[in-house]
């Protein structure tokens, strides 16, 4: 005999012509399309609580237990850092220096290279804002300047984290020191959604990369570039 389990009293409760079970499934038919009646104010009400008590929970969370927590792990003390959402996640060895004013999203992921013979370095200037779900993976240095704006679903990819060879990869061996570099995002650069930016590459000042964009070789300043790989599309010197 079949045991006994909530999911087969449901697919019962379904198909069976027994009378407990039509009345089973009758009651649960008005059970599911129950609901209040509509009171738009007593909605409003419940509408505003919710978003204010989510709210100063949420900023209790944030001054009292994930900033503390994070600024744990950056050797120096920046003022006015604001963690939205929750904790950054933090792999790895590494150093992290930051600036004032840094707005940085909860899933925000960063990485220190596991190997070599130096321990890497990111470097954040101050007003800076990074979005939703960007990594950043530090190789030796990723240093990022003021006034930065990286949106969501960034990627810097200071290192790959796996070699060329295949043979070496099947091993499980880490990447080379050919496969590392240096990036380098100078102030007011704006990455905008889901922009890569390789190992080794420099952003000018002032410059912007489209959605989408892969940048695998140094952009110069106060352009706009686009594509993959990224090429400059425009000069914005003249809205300097």
């Amino acid at each position: 005999m079949q045991s006994f389990s909530i999911h087969y009293a449901k697919q019962w409760a379904k198909t069976s012509d027994n009378w407990l079970a039509k009345l089973i499934k009758k009651a649960w038919l008005v059970v599911k399309s129950a609901e209040m009646p509509n009171l738009p104010l007593v909605f409003n009400v419940l509408y505003h609580l919710h978003v204010l008590l989510k709210q100063c929970f949420s900023d209790v969370l944030r001054i009292l237990y994930y900033t503390p927590i994070f600024k744990a792990r950056v050797c120096n003390q920046p003022k006015k850092l604001y963690l939205y959402g929750g904790l950054p996640v933090v792999i790895g060895s590494l150093d992290i220096y930051m600036g004032d004013r840094i707005r940085l999203a909860a899933m925000t992921t960063i990485s220190g290279r596991a190997v070599g013979n130096r321990v890497p370095k990111l470097v954040i200037g101050d007003n800076v804002g990074i979005g939703w779900r960007t990594s950043i993976s530090v190789g030796h240095n990723v240093v990022i300047g003021n006034n930065v704006r990286i949106a969501g679903d960034c990627y810097l990819a200071g290192y790959p984290g796996h070699p060329v060879d295949a043979q070496a990869r099947a091993k499980g061996l880490p990447d080379t020191e050919e496969q590392v570099g240096d990036i380098v995002l100078y102030d007011d650069v704006w990455l905008a959604t889901g922009v890569k930016v390789m190992p080794g590459v420099t952003i000018g000042k002032g410059t912007i990369v489209a959605a989408g964009s892969v940048v695998t070789k140094d952009l110069p300043e106060y352009v706009l570039a686009a594509g993959s790989p990224a090429k400059v599309v425009k000069s914005l010197k003249s809205l300097k």
